[in-house]
């Protein structure tokens, strides 16, 4: 049978409609549904695949983990317990490996009267098959409802699906740097972004205002460099300034990220770490100070902006630097090491005695060349160590490193850049992609709550085109994907985390999974609907207006 192309509220056919059972039962409402990310092809059928206590769930031995992770979804928040069976028999949640879907994260989820069966060429595309079978579950699971009420019996509407997603990467980024958050948050954000079909978790771990991991040979990044004295109230460019003199700070010890890392592989998450270099480094300097060009005294900052006080690019740096970043490869498998890049002050190497003696032994123009020659060396150790940096599009100055993949960030130029010269690049850049931006106007004329600045409403987020227009074909290749970020100056709960990331991030995730030629916003916002229930049933404080303050449909 043809999948087709779903038009614009076709999703229509399956608000409140009465469907009979897939074993001739009563009949039973099936509530208004919708996928987000938009898949490929999907087609809806007039008819019901009903879980009970007599499901059986079947699957390779490479897709055990999968199949796992679905079974104690369903279990967790029903009576239905499935068990293993060697049969492709009726009632029957069937995973197939098929080695025809190119794409390893593409899928086919066929939901059928009698059966249910995920197709998928690897375990990724199985997880993603899983996630969309979840958005078709009835939003009453997610509330618990039917492990209170011992109910057996679970209605999917029946649905034909192939999907694959656009883009390799499709990532978000936490900054715990100037906030920290417990893991057990870290973890329900992970949990969001593979429910969406995000693949990156970009972890920002290190700032002026604090050191956020544990590296066991230099203690006292932990010690000194995890806590502040105090931190500014309000905006920092306010006056009279206020403060808030209460110790703050945290850190993950290697324990806790592992036990991150494990969670977001269990959800085919990568987790990418970012160690910041030369600059945002004043909680490193503090608890050591030698590796400042001034030696201090310096202290971690608890006020936010750019800071002058940079790693000096003297060998004792470097020694650190790389004994930092071997604990840290020990702890993340990411292919990536983020390490930064941005926002470096010269100043304090304009007037270093060892700075300008490195300039003129090695043959550099000026400071910017000294921060490319910065970047270099630490990539040619990553690289000996089989490992790829990333860095924010501040590291084209003065000469791109070899193998270096660009965040580009300040507008697109970066990327245009980057790719021109055939590197690989992300896109995140502000105008589109910084979540810490109001989202509202109503809050940004209120200023409350409060936000760095900017404005940017979901709509606007939804229309993002990834690859610019400068580029070739050929050059466009070099595009992995997006990036929606979050800087936590001012987001100081898990809450309102929550409150700027969706459901903003969730149009984002669809520009990143689904074709640009299948975007259409209002169609977006009808299959919001359902999603923001399950947000409510899950317990996430989602932003629940439009740009113009006025109320989502059915949310809250």
């Amino acid at each position: 049978m043809r999948i087709f192309r779903p038009t614009t509220r076709f999703c229509l056919l399956m608000t409140l409609v009465l469907l009979y059972s897939a074993c001739g039962k009563e009949k039973r409402n099936v509530e208004k549904v919708g996928i987000i990310p938009q898949p490929v092809e999907m087609e809806f059928k007039n008819d019901v695949f009903v879980m009970d206590e007599d499901t059986k769930i079947s699957y390779p031995e490479s897709f055990a983990r999968v199949a796992g992770f679905f079974s104690d979804y369903v279990a967790n928040l029903s009576a239905i317990r499935m068990e293993k069976t060697p049969e492709d028999a009726k009632n029957t949640i069937v995973f197939k490996e098929d080695s025809s879907i190119d794409n390893e994260e593409g899928y086919k989820l066929s939901v059928q009267p009698k059966k249910i069966i995920i197709s998928a060429s690897s375990p990724k595309g199985a997880f993603y098959a899983v996630q969309s079978l979840r958005q078709l579950m009835p939003v009453a699971l997610e509330e618990g409802n039917y492990k209170e009420d011992g109910d057996k019996e679970i209605s999917i509407p029946t649905v034909e699906v192939y999907d694959e997603p656009r883009f390799a990467y499709r990532g978000q980024m936490l900054d715990v740097g100037r906030h920290f958050f417990p893991v057990e948050f870290i973890k329900k954000y992970i949990d969001l972004m593979s429910m969406f079909k995000f693949n990156k978790f970009h972890w920002h771990l290190t700032e002026d205002q604090g050191w956020r991991i544990e590296i066991k040979k230099y203690p006292k990044l932990t010690e000194v460099g995890a806590y502040r004295d105090s931190t500014i109230i309000g905006h920092y460019y306010d006056e009279p300034r206020e403060w808030d003199t209460r110790k703050y700070g945290g850190f993950y010890t290697q324990e806790e990220v592992k036990e991150v890392v494990k969670y977001a592989q269990e959800r085919y998450v990568t987790v990418i770490p970012e160690i910041e270099m030369p600059g945002h480094s004043e909680a490193a300097l503090a608890s050591y100070p030698e590796l400042g060009c001034t030696g201090g005294p310096y202290q971690v900052q608890g006020i936010w902006g750019i800071h002058s006080n940079i790693y000096c690019t003297k060998e004792e740096t470097f020694t650190f630097l790389e004994g930092v970043l071997d604990e840290v490869m020990a702890l993340f498998p990411s292919k990536y090491i983020h390490i930064g890049g941005d926002e470096a002050p010269k100043d304090k190497w304009e007037q270093c005695d060892v700075c300008q003696a490195l300039i003129r032994s090695e043959g550099l123009a000026d400071e910017h060349e000294l921060q490319s020659y910065f970047i270099q060396r630490i990539e040619k150790y990553l690289n000996s160590k089989g490992r790829e940096i990333i860095g924010w599009d501040e590291i084209l100055e003065g000469g791109l490193a070899p193998n270096a993949t660009v965040m580009s960030w300040r507008g697109t130029e970066g990327a245009v850049e980057a790719a021109k010269q055939h590197h690989d690049v992300i896109m995140t850049p502000t105008a589109y992609c910084y979540l810490d931006y109001y989202q509202y106007k109503e809050d940004k004329e209120k200023k409350e709550p409060l936000a760095i600045g900017g404005y940017l409403p979901m709509k606007k987020v939804y229309s993002f085109e990834p690859i610019p227009e400068e580029l070739t074909a050929e050059e466009a290749k070099y595009v992995l994907g997006s990036q929606v970020n979050l800087w936590t100056e001012y987001i100081d709960s898990p809450e309102k985390v929550e409150y700027m990331e969706y459901p903003r991030a969730i149009a984002m995730g669809e520009v990143a999974w689904s074709a640009k030629e299948r975007k259409d916003f209002d169609d977006f916002l009808y299959r919001l609907e359902p999603v923001l229930r399950r947000l409510d049933a899950m317990g996430v404080n989602y932003g629940d207006k439009n740009e113009d303050g006025e109320p989502l449909p059915e949310a809250k």
